[in-house]
């Protein structure tokens, strides 16, 4: 069995999505397409990256179910490449990537995220859906797939409850 293989099979979520996107490759695919940028050309001109290597990693990409291949012309046959909703909903994680590199190693300047209502700088953070409170302000444990709090089976009752 593959390291990405070994890592889709198990329970850690993170393991998980590292097998969807774990190269820098394919999250600057990512980033690009979501700033518009969907034909092979203008992706292989915008990142430096060789064909080949590009090549691969949109197909690894679409296997995923990250991106999609669309049809823009039929002659030639030429397909641009589109973000699914499974590749949009991983763009707040490049987002705080970004915010991440910027604050540890934003030397010279980076380029900034601007919210296009306000026209305002974006701060990314991760927060808790539920509370609304920032992971980083949070004490975390992780929790199993057989714990209650997850699995939503009933609880092993302690003799000190009783």
């Amino acid at each position: 069995m593959d390291v990405d293989q070994e890592k889709s099979q198990t329970c850690c979520p993170v393991a998980r999505g590292l097998a969807k996107v774990g190269d820098a490759w394919s999250m600057l695919i990512l980033r690009d397409l979501s700033l518009g940028l969907g034909r092979f050309e203008a992706l292989r001109t915008s990142l430096g990256i060789a064909p080949n290597i590009l090549t691969a990693r949109l197909r690894a990409l679409v296997e995923a179910g990250l991106v999609t291949k669309r049809r823009y012309s039929e002659r030639p046959p030429r397909d641009e490449y589109v973000l699914t909703d499974a590749g949009r909903d991983f763009l707040p994680v490049l987002h705080v990537i970004g915010e991440w590199g910027r604050r540890h190693n934003g030397e010279g300047g980076t380029s900034r995220l601007v919210d296009t209502e306000t026209d305002a700088l974006v701060e990314p953070m991760v927060v808790d859906r539920v509370s609304g409170r920032p992971l980083t302000e949070m004490k975390l444990r992780l929790a199993q797939p057989d714990d209650p709090l997850v699995s939503g089976a009933p609880g092993k009752r302690s003799w000190l409850l009783d």
